[in-house]
């Protein structure tokens, strides 16, 4: 069954709408991907408008900032200690915005979406 991103037939309030058009080609969306830890491996997609979206499957490498000195560091991941997205994607060591991951330069909050911009970039958390 296909991911479909239109608008829903219910109003907030519970109410039907009446839809004036049927489902379009434009509105379907794609199955996920999960980016996870290991050998580098992206993959290019085409999007609405010829765009080109990078998905990032695999990395072993972030690109961390050090708000103390004011850089950026290239840390290796080690594994992914909390994620608010879903608690079982810590164990599947599954990396999206949101996550806490473990470098070997500390901990660190994931700023980008790597399943669309083809990076992961983090911020070092104090503690």
């Amino acid at each position: 069954m296909a991911i479909w991103q239109g608008k829903s037939k219910r109003k907030p309030t519970g109410g039907r709408i009446r839809p004036a058009r049927l489902k379009k080609r434009f509105e379907i969306g794609r199955d996920y991907e999960f980016t996870l830890i290991g050998e580098p491996k992206r993959k290019h997609i085409r999007v609405r408008g010829n765009h080109l979206k990078m998905r990032l499957q695999r990395e072993s490498t972030a690109n961390v900032i050090d708000k103390k000195n004011h850089k950026v560091l290239r840390a290796k991941i080690i594994k992914v200690v909390k994620n608010t997205a879903n608690p079982h994607y810590v164990r599947r060591n599954i990396i999206t915005k949101g996550a806490v991951i473990q470098t070997d330069k500390g901990n660190a909050l994931v700023t980008s979406r790597p399943g669309q911009d083809g990076v992961i970039n983090a911020v070092l958390i104090e503690g």
